[in-house]
C-alpha cells in the first residue's frame, strides 16, 4: 500500500438484511429447526467443489486499492470468536466499479454474510493483530476465479474505511 497516493474516505454502516441486500445476504443465529429461508437460498457453490475452511488473517488495516469478484460462486464469511469486523463492496454487474458504487460495511460478532456472484469486495479488516474467519467458496476461487480492478491505476487514490 502506498501512503503517498490521497485517500478516499468510505464510512463503514452497521450491516442489515436491507443494506446488504444489493451485495448479498447476512446470516444471523437461528433456532435449530428452523425451516430454510430465502437468506440462506443465495448460496451457490454448484460451479466446482466447495471449499470450507477456517481463514487466518494477520494485520488488516482498513485501506486497499484493489477490490475482488469471483464470477462462479457466491463467498461467505464469519469472523471466529465474538468480534466486529469490515468488508468494503461494491455491486456485481459492474466490470469497472467507481468510487461512487463502493459501500462498507462493519458485521457484528456471531453475523455471517454471504455475497452473490460478481460482488466486488475489499476485506475483511480488522483492528486486532490477527483473526480467523469461516469462508465458504470454491477449491480453485482464488486460483482460477480471482478478478481483480486496481482503484490505484483508474483513480489515483487508496481507499480508507473509516
Amino acid at each position: 500500500m502506498t501512503e503517498t497516493l490521497p485517500a478516499h474516505s468510505l464510512t463503514a454502516a452497521t450491516v442489515t438484511a436491507e443494506n446488504f441486500a444489493p451485495f448479498g445476504v447476512i446470516l444471523t443465529p437461528m433456532a435449530d429447526g428452523t425451516p430454510f429461508t430465502s437468506e440462506e437460498a443465495v448460496l451457490d457453490v454448484s460451479g466446482g467443489i466447495p471449499r470450507f475452511y477456517l481463514m487466518s488473517l494477520d494485520d488488516k488495516k482498513p485501506e486497499f486499492v484493489r477490490v475482488t469478484r469471483h464470477l462462479e460462486t457466491t463467498q461467505t464469511l464469519m469472523a471466529v470468536g465474538d468480534v466486529e469486523w469490515t468488508i468494503a463492496v461494491a455491486p456485481a454487474g459492474i466490470d469497472e466499479p467507481t468510487l461512487d458504487d463502493l459501500r462498507a460495511f462493519r458485521i457484528p460478532p456471531r453475523t455471517a454474510i454471504t455475497m452473490l456472484k460478481g460482488t466486488w469486495h475489499a476485506g475483511p479488516f480488522f483492528a486486532e493483530p490477527s483473526m480467523d474467519f469461516v469462508n465458504l467458496e470454491l477449491d480453485d476461487t482464488n486460483v482460477t476465479d480471482h478478478h481483480n480492478f486496481r482503484l490505484d491505476d483508474a483513480y489515483g487514490v487508496r481507499v480508507v474505511v473509516e
